[in-house]
């Protein structure tokens, strides 16, 4: 293994802040990779056979917008989620988009739960 490959993969126990999604790299797959590209701060990765799409802090996929660059009339969050292969951070599906956050903290708004108080005891690190 080379020194970069050993470091892309490190596994540490901290947060690294940054949410992502793994699609096929079929034509939907690679239709939402070009959209998602063009957004400011998002990052695309394409392999052979798979797309790597990741953000710091959040994500946000449109459906209509991946609609239009299919040339189709609808695709729905469950189309969106039949192309996917994994994820990383919280994913919230709303009926027009799917959002991704690093922080679960930050989908407590969608999700019905309050974030808790900085004076509640915390899970050791």
């Amino acid at each position: 293994m080379t020194g970069g490959t050993e470091q892309r993969f490190k596994n540490e126990r901290t947060a690294s802040g940054r949410c992502g999604v793994t699609f096929s790299a079929g034509v939907e797959g690679n239709v939402i990779a070009e959209l998602m590209g063009e957004k400011e701060g998002v990052e695309v990765t394409k392999y052979p056979a798979m797309i790597r799409i990741d953000a710091n802090d959040k994500l946000e996929f449109v459906m209509e917008d991946i609609a239009d660059a299919l040339g189709e009339e609808e695709f729905t969050t469950n189309d969106f989620e039949i192309e996917t292969s994994t994820h990383y951070g919280r994913m919230v599906r709303l009926d027009d988009r799917v959002l991704l956050f690093a922080n679960p903290e930050d989908a407590a708004e969608y999700l019905g739960f309050e974030p808790p108080d900085d004076d509640e005891p915390q899970l050791p690190a």
